[in-house]
């Protein structure tokens, strides 16, 4: 079997509402998910969502490879871009390309990926995670009764701007879980998206302990600030989690180093190769690993493989535009199907209207505001949110 081609697609997450994080929100709820597909001489294709930046010079590296090799093919990408930078988005690229490729391994072989890397069980914990800085009180509590009618216990809100408002915000979603447990104390998390100072992170999460058991604070500093993630996490009662911004072993080392992560984190676009690698180095100093992402299906089935996989984030219930994916969410955990690959099926027809609304916005969470981390007062310094136009879809992702 040899590698032939590629083609990339842009498709889009339409969440129905608003959705962000402490650095700026999407107003429409519309968030562009990108799309790299493989090809082979034998017929079988493979899908990875992650970004296509430099993806001719990625391809190059494995243009007439055989797919299997997937390993053995992910460092000879590494190699291809060390000169300008394996890092960010092109990292992202390179682990789109080494998703596809386990997609048609594990096709080829003709067992889903989770099995073929050794995993025993189809069941993955879940936490919900709305990216709902941008909702009302009522919004909120609607977001999360849906997560927990499907069996959520645990949930990640965004926050980081305003100390009342978070233990506010915090405390509602608490009620909405413990309520759906019938008395179960819920885990509670927050993630700040590196909004702090590391004086800021251990002050406001300080005063939320005071009526929370936070279960993790999330990238309270700058990510790649060892000293300061250790600093949080000897300041605060709560684990410090973070990771899914860093690219690279070589990153990941310094901060476990200092002590500075009680829960590695690594982001779905980054591939299943790079997963496995960092939850290695994590298990070899006895840290959990976490999944982030809003379509995490590639980990999720590289998760039942390692023994140090704690929880994946749940984002959104429903699949990015043209894309099925066989795999649904049933009593808090995602449950894998038997579909070979990763079993996502794509639908380029359905995915063209979607690229006419995929363009970045100017503004959003994936721009750090000019102040953020230099503010006086832990108080937002305006209007919370703006009002959101329309509502959160309720419906399920669907079973496959």
């Amino acid at each position: 079997m040899r590698i032939t081609g590629y083609r990339t697609l842009t498709t889009a997450q339409r969440w129905g509402r608003p959705v962000g994080d402490a650095n700026g929100v999407h107003a429409d709820g519309v968030v562009p998910v990108p799309v790299v597909v493989v090809e082979t001489d034998e017929g079988i294709t493979g899908v990875g969502l992650g970004p296509h930046v430099e993806a001719e010079t990625i391809f190059a590296a494995i243009d007439g490879q055989d797919p299997r090799a997937v390993t053995a093919l992910y460092d000879r990408m590494l190699r291809h871009t060390f000169k300008a930078g394996h890092a960010g988005a092109v990292f992202g690229t390179i682990g789109a390309f080494d998703t596809a490729l386990w997609d048609i391994k594990a096709q080829a072989a003709g067992e889903p990926l989770w099995r073929l890397l050794g995993g025993n069980d189809r069941v993955v914990d879940a936490y919900a995670s709305g990216l709902d800085i941008g909702l009302t009180d009522d919004e909120l509590v609607a977001t999360y009764e849906v997560y927990a009618e499907r069996g959520l216990r645990a949930a990640k809100l965004k926050g980081g701007l305003d100390i009342e408002r978070d233990r506010h915000r915090l405390l509602l979603v608490r009620e909405v879980l413990t309520e759906a447990a019938h008395g179960r104390r819920p885990g509670l998390m927050l993630d700040a998206n590196e909004c702090w100072s590391r004086k800021q992170a251990v002050r406001h999460v300080g005063e939320l302990e005071r009526a929370l058991d936070l279960t993790w604070i999330e990238e309270p500093v700058r990510r790649w600030d060892a000293d300061g993630l250790a600093a949080v996490s000897r300041g605060v009662g709560a684990a410090v989690a973070s990771g899914e911004n860093l690219t690279g072993l070589e990153q990941f080392r310094p901060l476990i180093a200092a002590g500075g992560v009680d829960i590695v984190q690594t982001a779905a676009v980054w591939g299943v190769t790079h997963f496995l690698r960092v939850a290695a180095l994590a298990h070899a100093y006895d840290l959990p690993v976490s999944p982030i992402g809003d379509t995490p299906v590639a980990l999720l089935h590289a998760a039942t493989s390692v023994p140090n996989h704690l929880v994946s984030e749940l984002q959104g219930l429903r699949p990015p535009i043209g894309v099925a994916m066989d795999l649904h969410v049933d009593d808090g955990a995602f449950v894998l199907g038997d579909t070979p690959g990763l079993g996502i099926r794509i639908d380029e027809t359905a995915m063209t209207p979607a690229r006419q609304r995929t363009a970045h916005a100017p503004d959003g969470p994936h721009i750090r505001p000019e102040r953020a981390g230099r503010r006086l007062l832990a108080v937002a310094p305006g209007p919370t949110r703006s009002t959101a136009e329309g509502t959160f879809d309720t419906m399920g992702m669907e079973d496959r």
